[in-house]
């Protein structure tokens, strides 16, 4: 299994995406790889890249699964027994 994870690259102040306006705005890159995902978003620096942070956790659950959070039972214990 490939071993890249999605990391932050950088938020940093920018101005308003094309169709928004209002002060306080971030651009934010997110890399794996070759690959780059750039979102902006309102906000302190602070308050945006706390919200990357979770951003980058979700997609990397995605990617890998949410390891050590299911428990499966594969016992018998509440199924119907075969008729027959």
């Amino acid at each position: 299994m490939n071993e890249e994870i999605y990391e932050i690259v950088s938020v940093e102040q920018s101005d308003p995406p094309p169709d928004a306006d209002g002060t306080g705005w971030h651009c934010y890159v997110i890399g794996l790889g070759d690959s780059t995902i750039r979102g902006y978003q309102q906000g302190s620096t602070k308050a945006v890249t706390e919200s990357v942070k979770e951003i980058v956790m979700r997609l990397n659950e995605r990617r890998y699964g949410k390891r050590g959070r299911v428990h499966l039972d594969m016992s018998a214990k509440g199924k119907k027994p075969k008729s027959g």
